[in-house]
């Protein structure tokens, strides 16, 4: 079993007895300031988990920055990198029981709001972050900003942006410049040809939950409407955008595609047979590493245009606190200093962490207005207006519990590759998504 259906089995698993896991919660007794400063200078540890970044250099930047932190104050402090595909199962796990860590990194969706009465509530730090570096930006609130009393249930880090990254010298060489998603179909179906796909997941994981979502906005079609409270799936926009996907899978891409993980575009385009994908600028940074002929030849735009508009999915990176944490009072404190410093994260990210906060990276942004280890140097420039047209899942409305949960059961992905394999028409592939949003709709509304 691959570990991200494992992912989707234990989070559903999770989701049953929610019920049960939220009442338990609410139980748990809030620890008195006192009591929670002697569990601090008792224990002395800090435990931080979150996803290992594909850009490896920030890990190891992170690792020594909290490791430093530690030391001034007297904190031992351990970070555990795992897996993106694993951080939905793992977070399940640990407030099931109760007991985990005492900082939760969520990536892609599926913490804030899903896990609100597992977390302290960190209001008071976003607003005095945001006094400092400005107001979170639109997607910062979707990520834990709760609407109903206007608190944070977590604490918005980055978003992570996804332009097309394109092979200039192959498209060039077609005559084309892949600005539209027809224009990626059809050059795309060229560069198979001549034995340079396209490359765009159709798997389980963050990737392709983020480009279908881009696609499916760019026809006119959503999951819900703005106020949040109705599916509107099953849509003409839809239906045009899953009849687009199979198009594209079978005229310009590999079939490897189905099984793909986060991982796989990035070596597709980087081993020079991939003509464009839909990712971070990882790719890029790694194809920098590993081949500087390719990595020369890989162009960043924005994301392709579609009949309805020009959006892509972005993903997201939160920390919560859990109310069972150890060291609740250590965990803030730590993440007060980061975003002190949260100019430094963004430069070893390599310009891949988004800031969330309007003034917590001046412009022109350093590593993308003037990279010096780009040719040409100003080929990410376009990335510094990325809040303008990336959004995250709950788009047009809020980011809730029941969004959350289609993003984590791959709905939409499935919807795609229902279509693109022949298993359903599109027609019946949107009937059977809106379906299952539905079903998670009123789910959710009925607990509210």
């Amino acid at each position: 079993m691959s570990k991200s259906r494992l992912a989707s089995i234990t989070r559903r698993r999770f989701l049953r007895d929610t019920s049960l896991a939220l009442a338990a919660a609410s139980a748990t007794p809030m620890l008195s300031a006192p009591f929670a400063s002697r569990a601090m200078a008792d224990t002395k540890t800090l435990t931080i988990v979150q996803w290992s970044h594909f850009v490896p250099a920030y890990d190891k930047w992170f690792d020594k920055f909290a490791a430093d932190w530690g030391k001034k104050n007297q904190i031992e402090v351990t970070v555990d990198h795992i897996p993106v595909q694993d951080v939905a199962a793992r977070a399940a796990a640990e407030a099931s029981a109760g007991s985990g860590h005492d900082l939760f990194g969520w990536n892609g969706a599926g913490g804030a709001h899903l896990y609100r009465k597992f977390l302290v509530d960190l209001t008071d730090l976003v607003e005095s972050v945001e006094k400092k570096y400005g107001k979170a930006t639109i997607i910062g609130k979707q990520l834990g900003y709760n609407l109903d009393d206007h608190t944070w249930s977590a604490f918005p880090d980055y978003y992570i942006n996804f332009p097309a990254m394109y092979r200039k010298s192959l498209w060039d060489g077609i005559g084309m410049t892949p600005d539209t998603w027809d224009d990626i179909r059809i050059g795309g179906a060229k560069l198979k040809a001549k034995g340079n796909p396209v490359g765009i997941s159709l798997g389980h994981s963050n990737d392709p939950n983020t480009t279908w979502r881009g696609v499916l906005w760019s026809y006119g079609g959503a999951v819900q409407d703005e106020t949040g409270k109705t599916v509107e799936l099953d849509s003409k926009g839809s239906v045009e955008a899953v009849k687009f996907v199979t198009a594209l899978y079978k005229e310009a891409m590999t079939p490897n595609v189905l099984s793909w993980s986060d991982a796989s575009n990035n070596q597709y385009i980087d081993s020079g047979v991939s003509s464009l994908i839909i990712n971070p600028i990882s790719a890029y940074r790694t194809a920098q590493q590993l081949n500087k002929k390719v990595a020369d030849d890989i162009f960043v735009m924005k994301p392709p245009k579609g009949p309805a508009r020009r959006l892509m999915g972005g993903a997201a990176e939160f920390y919560g606190v859990w109310k069972f944490a150890k060291n609740r009072e250590a965990a803030v404190d730590f993440l007060k200093y980061y975003a002190d410093n949260w100019l430094d994260a963004f430069k070893a990210s390599s310009g891949y962490n988004n800031p969330i906060f309007t003034n917590m990276v001046p412009k022109p942004m350093p590593l993308l207005s003037d990279d010096p280890t780009s040719t040409p140097h100003d080929k990410l420039a376009v990335l510094q207006t990325s809040d303008e047209w990336s959004a995250v899942p709950g788009y047009p409305g809020p980011a809730t519990p029941a969004t959350d949960e289609v993003y984590n059961d791959f709905i939409i992905c499935d919807m795609m590759a229902k279509a693109a394999t022949g298993a359903m028409t599109a027609e019946e592939s949107v009937k059977w998504a809106t379906q299952q949003c539905r079903a998670i709709f009123d789910k959710w509304q009925h607990k509210a």
